[in-house]
């Protein structure tokens, strides 16, 4: 994969994100909080932005979206293939409630 392949598939995934994001908070903002990890300021610019300002980000060479997986322990029981996967998944969603969330710097 060559830069410019890497820089296109970046804002591609910026712009799904962004767009992802925006469909989220519209449809349940508390929901959208949690799930995307994000504060509650963050939340409200991202749902303000404008479609001009979303493309204009999601131009970026940088990625907007954060791999939240900080802990192994996390990440195993979202990806294990276990007999109490469902009890994994929700066990893991409590733990990911407790991280912070990210701030406006």
């Amino acid at each position: 994969m060559n830069t410019m392949q890497l820089q296109e598939g970046i804002r591609e995934m910026n712009l799904t994100y962004l767009m992802l994001a925006q469909q989220m908070i519209k449809e349940d903002k508390p929901s959208a909080i949690f799930r995307l990890g994000l504060s509650q300021d963050m939340v409200d610019v991202i749902a303000s932005l404008t479609p001009a300002q979303v493309i204009k980000m999601a131009a970026s060479n940088m990625l907007l979206c954060r791999f939240r997986f900080d802990e192994n322990l996390l990440l195993n029981m979202v990806t294990g293939f276990s007999k109490d996967r469902m009890m994994s998944q929700a066990h893991a969603a409590i733990l990911m409630s407790a991280q912070p969330v990210e701030e406006l710097a």
